[in-house]
């Protein structure tokens, strides 16, 4: 039988050893292709994932090269649409490539089938407003 990877293995060597244990259940297939780690309690987890996007990887495929490593958020596009609640939902990559920040505030001003944000500024914002008296 072959040996277990201590490393998780990818590429050639990967589709080489995927081919050697292809009679073995996939968690076993991916353990042996160093897909698993052992969690605080000594237990081992196989991270079938990992080991499924190697497998594509290796085969020349790519599933989406902008998603992030956690595989959380989607890739940006040039389209929105109004939600049920009537919100536009514009996206996290969007505020950060324009350097905005968590309170960052805008004056909305509409436009005919358009929406201009415009940056209110620090000194604006911290201005007291007048009471009506």
């Amino acid at each position: 039988m072959t040996d277990i990877s201590t490393v998780p293995l990818t590429g050639k060597a990967l589709l080489q050893k995927a081919k050697e244990v292809n009679h073995l259940p996939k968690r076993e297939q991916a353990k042996y292709c160093g897909y698993f780690s052992r969690g605080k309690d000594n237990q081992e987890r196989v991270n079938l994932t990992e080991f499924y996007e190697a497998l594509i990887a290796a085969n020349g495929f790519s599933l989406d090269p902008e998603q992030t490593k956690d595989g959380r958020g989607r890739a940006p596009t040039n389209r929105v649409s109004v939600h049920k609640n009537g919100q536009i939902v514009i996206g996290a990559t969007y505020t950060q490539s324009m350097g905005l920040n968590p309170g960052d505030e805008f004056e909305i001003k509409l436009g005919y089938k358009h929406i201009h944000l415009i940056p209110i500024e620090a000194k604006e914002k911290n201005t007291p407003h007048k009471k009506a008296s």
